[in-house]
C-alpha cells in the first residue's frame, strides 16, 4: 500500500516510494566473508573506487544551475609559511605555558594526577527541590570535550568553534584560507547546481544582508537537516499536544529535568542549527518528520528559533505562541513539517520498533527513481527491461514540494534525541575531503603489488590494519551516539562508570565493535579536496603520511525498542547509526547509482556478486578519524540511555558472544566476584563504554598493531601484548602522576576537535609536536631501550 506524504500546510504530496524491502544483509555473513579478503587489497580497492566515483569534484566548483552561475572556487593566497603561528592559536599556546608552569610551581610531592586536566569545574543539576528552593548538583570536569547540552550551555559546538567561525572577527590576510575550509568542502563535495541569488530570490531575502565573510559572494553551504520526531513527548503525553515553552521570557529561565519533556533538546537543537547559519558559512534548512499533522504554533515556535536561517523571529517575550486559529505562514521558511504516514499507517508510524520512520528518512534523503512492480510494454505483457542509462542519480524523484528534493550539499539526519553542532558538520565535511584527497592520490592509481612495496622494504599494505581491512572500498565518516549517566539509571551502571556523572559513554559500540587502519595520503589541505601528502609532486610515493582510521568491523546495537526499528531498516551505511548520520551530495549520489545498479541487476548472493565482479559496488562502510574522535560522538541528550540491558544476541560485541561468556565462566570458576552479583551484572550484563577508553581503546590497537608488524619484521613474537619497537607516547604510561604538560595539552586538543579545525597549524606546519595525538604517525613513538652500565 502506498502511503501518502504531506506538509503540515495540508499540501498533498507524491508517496515515498521505497527502491527495494530487502534490509541489508546481517552483519555477521558479511564480516565473515570479509575475513577472506586481504586489508591490503581492500584499502588499494577503497581509494581506487573513491576515485572513479567522484571524478567529478572538479567539476563541481565551475557549474550552472537554471542560468545562475555559481561564484566558482577562489583561487588560493600565497602558500602561508608553515613556521607561521595562526591567532587562534595564541590561547592554546598560553595554556601550554600555564601547564608548564603548574608543574614546575608545584613541589613533586604535591603534584597530582589531575593536574594533566586544568580547568573550571562543571556542575551538572539533576534535581529541583520545590521546598528549598534550588537545584541539586554535582561537581567536576568533563575532560571527554564531548560537546553536551548539559555542560555547554551556549550553542556553537564549544567555544574554540564559536569563536573561530565568529563572523564579526578580524582576520589577518594570511589566515583567511584557514577559515574557509567548510566553504572550500562543501563546493568540491556538495552539488554543482547552486542556488538562485538574485534579488527576487528567497535566498536574498534570507543572506542578503549577512554574507559569508565576503560581501560579493553570497553562497553558503547547503545543509539539509531531516529530523525525526517519533517518540517526542512530555511525559506520556506527545509532544505536539502540549503548548510550546515561551521564548525570551524575561527573569531566570524556571529550570527543568532533562527527563521531563523533549521541547527542552529540540529548543538546543534548532538554537544550535542557527549557530550554523549565524556564521555566514552554512544555510541550514530543516524538516519535521512527524506521523500526524501538527499545530501551526509548533511550526511558528521552531520557525522563530531559526532567524538567521531565514526564520520569523517572536513577536515579544509574551509569545507563547498559541495561535490555534491562525493558519501556518505562507511566506519562504527554512523549516518545513512533513508528515509522512497516511491514516492507515499513522499507528505504523508511531511504533517505535517498526523502523517506519527511518525508512521514510532514508527515501527523502535519496529521493531515488520509483521502480513500478510487473510494468509492461504498452499493448503487451511483456515486462519493462530497465537499463542503468535509464536513470540519473543527480535528479531527484520526490515530491517538488519538499526541500529535500531541492539541491543540497550536506545531508543531517537525525533523531530528535541526538544533539546537532557545528562542530560535527565541520569535522564530517573535513573527514569526507580527506577520504577524497586520498582517491585521488597517485598511491590510488597503482595496483596494490605496486603501491604496497612504497611503505617499507619488506612490508607490505596489510600491515596496516589492526583486523583484516574494511570490509568495503566505500568508506564514509559515521557516528556513534553517547550519553551521560543519570540519576535515573541502574546502580549496576553507575559502578562501571566509577560513579563520576561527567563522562560520556557509548552503549551501543564496545572494544570488539571496531578495528584501526591506517590510509596513506588521506590528508586533505586548504582550497578544497587538495591532497596535502602529495601537493606538487613531492614525495608522492611516500605512504606514511596519511592518518589512522576507526573502522566499524560490526552493526551498532542499540537497545530496544530502536533495536528492532534497525533489523527493519538497517542503517544507510554499515556500522553507522540510524539516528544520527550524514552524507554529502557526491555520496548520496553513488549510494543511489549502486542501489540501482542493484535493482536493474539483481544478484541473489555474495557468490555471485564476486563472480559479477562487484559490478554494482559495496554497500558504504563507516569511519571516523582517530585524531578527532569525539566530534563524531553524539551526545543523546536526555542522558537516558545508559544502564539498560540489551536483548539477548544483540549487543555489542556479538562477534565474540561465546568468548564473553567463557571469560564469565572463567570468572566464576575462580570465584574473582564471590558474593558480588551486581558487580557481576555490571561487568558482563550492561554495556557502558566511556569516551575515554574509545580513545584510548582504539590508540592502543592502532599501535600494536604496527608494533606487531615491526617485530615481526625484526623476526620476533609477534603474539607478543607489551610494546616492543613502538608505542605511544600518551596511553603506554602507568598513570601515577600527570603525563608531561606537553602530552596532556596535545591530547586536549585532540579531544576538542581541533586537529581538524586548526588543521592548517596541527597537521600542515612545521609543528609536529602533536602529529600522534592527531593521529597522522604511522610509527608512533620508538621505544628506545637504554643500555644498564655494568658495575665494576
Amino acid at each position: 500500500m502506498k502511503d501518502e506524504t504531506n506538509s503540515n500546510s495540508h499540501t498533498k504530496q507524491q508517496p515515498i516510494e521505497e527502491l527495494d524491502d530487502e534490509t541489508h544483509p546481517s552483519s555477521s555473513s558479511s564480516y565473515t566473508i570479509a575475513k577472506i579478503i586481504l586489508g591490503g587489497t581492500l584499502l588499494s580497492c577503497a581509494l581506487s573506487f573513491y576515485q572513479s566515483t567522484q571524478m567529478n569534484v572538479s567539476a563541481n566548483n565551475n557549474s550552472m544551475s537554471d542560468g545562475t552561475q555559481t561564484q566558482g572556487r577562489r583561487r588560493l593566497l600565497d602558500v602561508v609559511d608553515k613556521n607561521y603561528i595562526p591567532t587562534y592559536m595564541k590561547k592554546m599556546n598560553t595554556d601550554l605555558l600555564e601547564r608548564q608552569k603548574l608543574m614546575d610551581d608545584t613541589p613533586p610531592e604535591e603534584i597530582k594526577y589531575w593536574f594533566e586536566y586544568p580547568g573550571p569545574l562543571q556542575k551538572y543539576f539533576y534535581r529541583y527541590s520545590k521546598s528549598r528552593n534550588k537545584a541539586d548538583y554535582f561537581e567536576g570536569r568533563d575532560d571527554s570535550s564531548v560537546v553536551s547540552s548539559r555542560f555547554m550551555e551556549a550553542p556553537g559546538g564549544g567555544e574554540e568553534f564559536s569563536s573561530f567561525f565568529d563572523p564579526k572577527q578580524t582576520i589577518p590576510p594570511q589566515e583567511y584560507d584557514m577559515h574557509k575550509r567548510i566553504y572550500d568542502n562543501y563546493l568540491a563535495l556538495g552539488s554543482p547546481k547552486r542556488s538562485r541569488m538574485d534579488e527576487d530570490s528567497y535566498w536574498y531575502a534570507w543572506f542578503g544582508g549577512a554574507s559569508n565573510m565576503d560581501d560579493t559572494n553570497l553562497d553558503r553551504c547547503r545543509l539539509l537537516i531531516t529530523l525525526n520526531t517519533v517518540g517526542a513527548g512530555r511525559a506520556t503525553t506527545m509532544l505536539w499536544e502540549t503548548t510550546p515553552p515561551p521564548l525570551n521570557a524575561p527573569g531566570p529561565k524556571a529550570w527543568i529535568s532533562e527527563q521531563e519533556t523533549a521541547a527542552s533538546h529540540l529548543e538546543r537543537n534548532l538554537r544550535e542549527i542557527d549557530s550554523m547559519c549565524s556564521t555566514g558559512q552554512i544555510a541550514a534548512r530543516v524538516q519535521i518528520l512527524v506521523c500526524e499533522p501538527i499545530a501551526g504554533k509548533w511550526t511558528d515556535w521552531m520557525d522563530s528559533l531559526l532567524p538567521h536561517c531565514g526564520g520569523q523571529p517572536a513577536k515579544d517575550s509574551n509569545d507563547k505562541f498559541d495561535r490555534s486559529n491562525i493558519e501556518v505562514e505562507e511566506r519562504p521558511s527554512p523549516l518545513q513539517v512533513v508528515v509522512v504516514a497516511s491514516a492507515e499507517t499513522a499507528d505504523t508510524c508511531h511504533d517505535l520498533k517498526s523502523g517506519f520512520m527511518e525508512q521514510r528518512m532514508q527515501d527523502l534523503v535519496l529521493a531515488p527513481p520509483f521502480f513500478g512492480d510487473g510494468e509492461t510494454k504498452e499493448g503487451t505483457d511483456a515486462p519493462i527491461k530497465r537499463k542503468l542509462s535509464d536513470f540519473d542519480s543527480s535528479t531527484k524523484t520526490t515530491h517538488p514540494d519538499l526541500i529535500s528534493s531541492d539541491d543540497h550539499d550536506v545531508y543531517l539526519s537525525a533523531k530528535w534525541s541526538s544533539l546537532i553542532t557545528l562542530r560535527s558538520v565541520s569535522a564530517f565535511l573535513q573527514a569526507s575531503a580527506d577520504m577524497t584527497a586520498a582517491a585521488a592520490s597517485p598511491l590510488s592509481q597503482k595496483s596494490g603489488a605496486d603501491a604496497a612495496g612504497k611503505i617499507t622494504e619488506d612490508e607490505t599494505i596489510t600491515t596496516l590494519s589492526s583486523g583484516d581491512g574494511p570490509v568495503s572500498p566505500f568508506l564514509i565518516p559515521s557516528f556513534v551516539r553517547v550519553s551521560y549517566v543519570s540519576e535515573e539509571n541502574n546502580k549496576v551502571a553507575k559502578w562501571r562508570m566509577h560513579g563520576d556523572f561527567f563522562h560520556p559513554a557509548a552503549w551501543e559500540i564496545c572494544r570488539e565493535s571496531f578495528d584501526m587502519t591506517f590510509i596513506p595520503h588521506s590528508l586533505s589541505g586548504s582550497g578544497g579536496v587538495n591532497g596535502y601528502c602529495y601537493a606538487g609532486d613531492k614525495d608522492k610515493d611516500d605512504a606514511s603520511c596519511g592518518q589512522w582510521w576507526v573502522y566499524m568491523a560490526e552493526s551498532q546495537m542499540p537497545t530496544t525498542p530502536e533495536i528492532y526499528a534497525d533489523e527493519y531498516r538497517a542503517p544507510l551505511v554499515m556500522g553507522g547509526s540510524n539516528y544520527f548520520w550524514m552524507i554529502t551530495e557526491t555520496q548520496r549520489r553513488v549510494i543511489v547509482d549502486n542501489k540501482i545498479c542493484n535493482a536493474v541487476h539483481p544478484q541473489d548472493s555474495t557468490s555471485s556478486k564476486k563472480e559479477n565482479g562487484n559490478v554494482c559496488g559495496e554497500d558504504p562502510q563507516g569511519v571516523m578519524p582517530l585524531g578527532d574522535l569525539e566530534s563524531f560522538l553524539i551526545n543523546y541528550t536526555p542522558n537516558t540511555a545508559l544502564g539498560k540491558k540489551h536483548n539477548q544476541s544483540r549487543r555489542p560485541g556479538y562477534s565474540m558472544e561465546e568468548q564473553f561468556k567463557r571469560d564469565r565462566e572463567q570468572v566464576k570458576e575462580r570465584k574473582q566476584l564471590k558474593d558480588q552479583e551486581d558487580i557481576e551484572k555490571a561487568l558482563f550484563d550492561y554495556n557502558v563504554y566511556p569516551a575515554a577508553l574509545l580513545h584510548k581503546d582504539a590508540t592502543i590497537k592502532a599501535a600494536r598493531s604496527r608494533d606487531a608488524v615491526l617485530r615481526l619484521a625484526n623476526g620476533t613474537d609477534k603474539d607478543s601484548t607489551k610494546p616492543s619497537k613502538i608505542k605511544s607516547s600518551y596511553y603506554d604510561v602507568t598513570i601515577t602522576k600527570p603525563r608531561a604538560p606537553l602530552l596532556g595539552w596535545c591530547q586536549m586538543m585532540a579531544r576538542k576537535g581541533l586537529c581538524s579545525l586548526y588543521a592548517e597549524y596541527l597537521r600542515e606546519s612545521n609543528d609536529v609536536r602533536c602529529h600522534e595525538a592527531c593521529g597522522l604517525k604511522l610509527d608512533w613513538t620508538p621505544i628506545t631501550h637504554e643500555k644498564k652500565k655494568k658495575s665494576e
